[in-house]
């Protein structure tokens, strides 16, 4: 897979989209990899489930931890009705 700076993608996006093949682009920053940009005909069935055991979640995902205090709802203040009257009527 060849690597590109994301600086250089950047610059160079639209020839790379153009010229895309089929292993695809790792884009870098840093000399870190932070993106792949794969065709979408590519097979990607191979990353799904590839960071199995990889990553580790502690807690519950669905929770924030904290725990939030609530108090009961403020009453909203009661309108007065108002009569609609006609221009005729308000004279």
């Amino acid at each position: 897979m060849r690597k590109i700076n994301s600086s250089k993608f950047k610059e160079q996006c639209l020839s790379l989209l153009e010229n895309l093949g089929p292993e695809g682009i790792l884009i870098t920053k840093h000399g870190k990899p932070v993106a792949r940009l794969v065709p979408v005909s590519s097979d990607c069935a191979g990353l799904i489930g590839s960071m199995k055991d990889k990553i580790k979640i502690p807690g519950d995902v669905l929770s924030t931890g904290i725990e939030w205090e609530t108090s009961p709802p403020l009453r909203q203040p009661q309108r007065k009705p108002h009569s609609r009257k006609t221009k005729r009527q308000r004279r």
